[in-house]
């Protein structure tokens, strides 16, 4: 494609070809450009960078040109590729084995067209014959001309499923579909839609007929690899577990507990094995593996103890929205746990987890689909959404200002953290000692907030499930004056920003599903008020409990025993909501409570005015990491 004069950018897409072919050697992908270099930013594509699996076929770079003027210059007659084996993600503990060729295109320009052709190759040993796949144009891609195809052999020919996008651009040869755009206009999903709506400009193909064909060919590979050997010394360590616990879920426990405290996770995707899981017993010796291996190892110590169990693949990343109405293409998954079977109930445990994380009735990561891997083979499973009983973060502050408005207030400021957060801050400080957390936190925390930090204490509750970290300290508290001797003050985590407008473009689908990511947080402050003042003298602003957006939000103050409570909380109760409740929602945001948490003394106040009657239990009243704490307004759950 010609240059136009006006183009803008740091580059021009003189052509883009992506080929992918199909034959019973596996998959061969061939990509070739050419682009003008219209702005230094874009020189970066001098730093050519190839990746592969060496239990694939080696990449083929067929040519490397640079044109400048009239020059052609062939950069590889005086360049050549270094091969590295880099592992350059050993601090994520990932050890997958591949190989790296770099090349730095020398005396590259602003100016200059670059032009590069080259094929990769890949067969994955797990997936046998069967190949699966996706073909790609980024929405927003730069100016220019594109051409992605999908090729194969006689009898190769995949099962094929494609965006309205990439349907309309199709052109279908005997063996081959092809797709060409020429300054293809940038794609938005419909703004603040469902992850699924982002699905766009999108080929899929596969060799798999459905998800039980995946399930039924994936899960002899588990059997095999959680079968023992004759003389394992996994045996033993699942009868000395049944020796210790007398319950199944008990011995489930224990097992689980074992596979993450004794076995420390690293990924293995050496030698083409991405997707083939290391045996139980090769897991146990070496004491290191990823979820697969970590997943046999558990399998193999429940087959032991008697409990029924299977692995399941999950997509730990949050992008399985939708994936019941796409074709069955195994890269989807990027996580595999285990599901027992104890006493009629299903659980959830994943090896991978660190050891305070026991059998769950709910996966830890928000999965939608899950798809078990057994003999028969089984479609996906839907994991049904549901509003959370337990707020994910609970920020607990007690104020005691019984010394008076001057001097300064003695605090306690409790986090309670859940779920995914709550075990990274397990990993987190459960690595340092406590005096090591009491420094860290008296070097960082000291200044804005904290005038000194006497106590920071830190621990896991299993039972809950939380992350629980508490400091102690003192500060001075900021009141702000008023005339004659009133004063007020401002409270954390009271009040509530408006939500925003839920409205699009006209372009846009006007009818797609609003969706806010699920979350429920909850804020509890006690101020214990001067013992100087008298409690007819205190007032707060306004309790209120509202839904907006499919989002629940509530305050509530009491005061009793000479302190104000206030608790503030705000839970996703409905994640995805229709355009006409959108529509409505939008008209009720002017009326929405904004004001922040606040208290007053007035000295000439003759009647207490602090919240509706609401029944808020103080910071030290109940056991906040408990399953039923008032965060909400009780006709929301709460």
């Amino acid at each position: 494609m010609s240059t136009p004069e006006n183009v803008s950018g740091p580059l021009f897409v003189r052509r883009q070809d992506v080929e992918i072919h199909l034959s019973d050697k596996g998959l061969a992908r061939y990509l070739g450009y050419r682009i003008k270099i219209l702005q230094s930013s874009a020189l970066q594509f001098g730093n050519i960078s190839i990746v592969w699996n060496p239990s694939s076929d080696a990449p083929i770079v067929h040519e490397i040109k640079l044109f400048r003027d009239d020059q052609v210059i062939d950069v590889l007659k005086d360049s050549s590729f270094e091969v590295l084996r880099r592992e350059d993600r050993l601090e994520m503990a990932v050890l997958d084995g591949t190989l790296t060729a770099i090349l730095r295109i020398p005396d590259l320009r602003v100016g200059d067209e670059l032009e590069v052709s080259l094929t990769t190759f890949a067969n994955d040993l797990t997936l046998g014959e069967n190949q699966s796949g996706l073909l790609v144009l980024t929405p927003s891609p730069s100016p220019g001309r594109y051409r992605l195809g999908l090729s194969w052999d006689q009898g190769q020919k995949p099962d094929l499923k494609m965006t309205e996008d990439m349907a309309a651009a199709m052109t279908a040869g005997e063996r081959a579909i092809d797709f060409r755009f020429d300054n293809p206009a940038g794609l938005s999903p419909p703004k603040d839609a469902p992850a699924r709506y982002q699905w766009q400009r999108v080929v899929e193909y596969t060799d798999f007929a459905d998800w039980a064909t995946i399930s039924r060919h994936f899960a002899p590979l588990y059997e095999r690899a959680a079968t023992l050997g004759a003389n394992s010394a996994i045996k033993h360590e699942a009868d000395r577990i049944a020796a210790a616990q007398t319950t199944p879920f008990d011995r489930a426990s224990a097992a689980l507990k074992l596979v993450q405290q004794d076995v420390r996770y690293i990924y293995v995707g050496l030698d083409g094995q991405n997707l083939t899981p290391a045996s139980a017993d090769e897991t146990w010796q070496r004491r290191y593996g990823d979820c697969k291996g970590k997943t046999t190892l558990l399998l193999a110590l429940l087959r032991e103890l008697g409990i029924e169990a299977e692995a399941v693949l999950v997509n730990a990343s949050g992008a399985d929205d939708g994936l019941d109405q796409r074709l069955p293409v195994p890269q989807y998954f990027d996580h595999v746990l285990v599901r027992a079977h104890i006493e009629g109930t299903d659980y959830w445990l994943d090896g991978t987890l660190p050891p305070v994380a026991g059998p769950s009735a709910r996966p830890v990561f928000p999965v939608k689909w899950v798809l078990p891997l057994t003999e028969r083979g089984s479609d996906l499973q839907e994991i049904a959404w549901r509003p959370a009983t337990t707020p994910d973060e609970i920020n607990l502050y007690e104020i005691d200002a019984r010394a008076g408005f001057d001097e300064p207030a003695r605090v306690i400021s409790t986090e309670i953290v859940r779920g995914v957060e709550g075990l990274q801050k397990q990993v987190q400080f459960s690595a340092v000692s406590a005096g090591q957390l009491l420094d860290v936190f008296r070097q960082r925390a000291i200044g804005d907030f904290w005038q000194t930090i006497d106590d920071v204490q830190w621990r896991y509750d299993q039972d809950a499930g939380a992350s629980i970290l508490t400091i102690k300290g003192t500060r001075m508290i900021d009141w702000d004056e008023g005339g004659r001797g009133a004063k007020s003050l401002t409270l954390p985590g009271g009040g509530f920003n408006p939500p925003q407008r839920r409205v699009r473009a006209a372009d846009q689908d006007q009818t797609a599903p609003f969706y806010t990511e699920p979350k429920y947080t909850c804020h509890v402050t006690t101020v214990r008020l001067p013992s100087s003042t008298q409690a007819n003298q205190w007032s707060s602003n306004s309790s209120f409990s509202t839904r907006l957006f499919g989002r629940s939000y509530y305050r509530a103050w009491a005061l009793r025993d000479g302190s104000i409570r206030m608790v503030s909380g705000s839970r996703v109760d409905q994640p995805e909501i229709d355009a006409s409740t959108a529509r409505r929602d939008n008209e009720r945001i002017a009326a929405f409570d904004n004001s922040m948490g606040r208290i007053s003394f007035n000295p000439s106040r003759r009647r207490a005015a602090v919240g509706d009657g609401e029944p808020v239990p103080a910071t030290y009243d109940i056991d906040w990491t408990a399953d039923d704490v008032p965060c909400l307004s009780p006709a929301e759950g709460g």
